[in-house]
């Protein structure tokens, strides 16, 4: 008797720009991706490039991304033997979660947050278990009691800091607190501690970072990416950074080569340039305050945010579903939750350029929250 094998989980990306130009007959120079937490417009690298830029394509990059890890070393404040090139951060994710997790392993998940932590675990056999965050009025903080508590059956907790989709940052004191906890219930139990990993696709936007951590927490793995203040997203570059020890298990599941010649160049050029990133945050930053500003004044209900999005919060589920159908018809695609998520009755919204700021913001006088 032969038995189908059971289908994994998968992350369900978003449609695309051409999908959505056809479906809402818009040119697709008009659409706005308000959707997927990128930048605007991409670093002008082109003279740290020039002249020294010569990808052979024919073959494969350095096994050791030398140049690469040199230049984010320099960057985290790390040691060269701490960092692990991954193609994007999700690859990084992928391989952690695959050197942590068996199955019948535990993972701890605190929600709402990015989905790929799930997926990643489930994809292992584990099981997930969700700790709810505290609610808005407190923040979105970490529970870290009931965090704790979950852990103590688990081989890893993933971490989001700052988060997503809700846009603020855990202070590192507290993530410290955290993993003391840890630390502590495990060595009174005579058990292995669980394996921390803090998702800081965000961090630039707060600069503030839990990497001093990992000195006291050897088990602390720290996922970083070019995709966001970096404004690389299509370049797929980033790292895993961990003590070296806690490291060597994650190597050992990447494939050779998985980050290209040229993206590998890209991010050691933008790694070599923070101020391209620091202008990009300020930019950023200075139209999230215009947005935070203009959409609550139109009745909208934005929550605090520190990063380069804004979660909105609508009267019901349906007000939120008619409002992200009213920007889709003019060509502004927001992020939507599906039905039963914590954030049903949210909105997403990248902030972008002054100029598709000023579409949405225009969008949004008319559309009741």
């Amino acid at each position: 008797m032969s038995t189908q094998p059971k289908s994994a989980p998968t992350y369900v990306w978003e449609p695309t720009t051409d999908f959505l130009a056809s479906k809402y007959g818009l040119p697709r120079d008009s659409i706005v991706r308000f959707d997927v937490n990128t930048s605007p417009t991409p670093p002008n690298l082109r003279d740290v490039l020039a002249g020294s830029f010569d990808p052979a394509l024919c073959e494969y990059p350095p096994s050791d991304y030398a140049a690469l890890v040199a230049a984010a070393a320099q960057a985290y404040g790390v040691g060269a033997d701490e960092l692990l090139p991954t193609a994007g951060a999700d690859e990084a994710l992928d391989l952690i979660a695959r050197a942590t997790l068996r199955e019948g392993s535990v993972a701890v998940v605190a929600t709402p947050t990015y989905a790929m932590y799930r997926i990643v675990s489930e994809q292992r056999g584990a099981k997930v278990v969700e700790v709810p965050r505290l609610g808005p009025e407190e923040g979105f903080r970490l529970d870290i009691a009931t965090l704790a508590m979950a852990a103590r059956a688990a081989q890893i907790v993933w971490l989001c800091e700052p988060n997503n989709p809700t846009g603020v940052l855990e202070p590192p004191e507290r993530i410290g607190e955290l993993l003391a906890v840890l630390e502590s219930d495990a060595r009174r139990e005579g058990r292995e501690t669980p394996t921390v990993a803090v998702d800081e696709a965000y961090t630039e936007f707060v600069g503030r970072s839990v990497l001093p951590l990992r000195y006291d927490y050897p088990k602390l793995v720290v996922v970083r990416t070019l995709s966001k203040a970096h404004a690389l997203a299509g370049a797929r570059v980033g790292f895993a950074v961990a003590r070296p020890e806690t490291l060597a298990p994650v190597t050992s599941f990447r494939a050779p080569a998985s980050v290209g010649t040229v993206s590998a160049a890209l991010a050691t050029a933008a790694l070599l340039r923070p101020e391209l990133a620091a202008g990009n945050v300020a930019r950023i930053a200075e139209q999230r305050t215009r947005l935070l500003r203009d959409l609550t004044e139109f009745g909208w209900r934005p929550y605090p945010s520190q990063v380069n999005f804004i979660l909105i919060r609508f009267s019901s589920q349906s007000a939120a579903a008619a409002a992200a159908e009213a920007l889709l018809r003019v060509g502004l695609v927001p992020r939507t939750f599906g039905p039963g998520h914590p954030f049903a009755d949210c909105l997403r919204l990248t902030v972008r350029s002054a100029q598709e700021n000023d579409r949405l913001i225009e969008a949004a006088r008319g559309i009741p929250a």
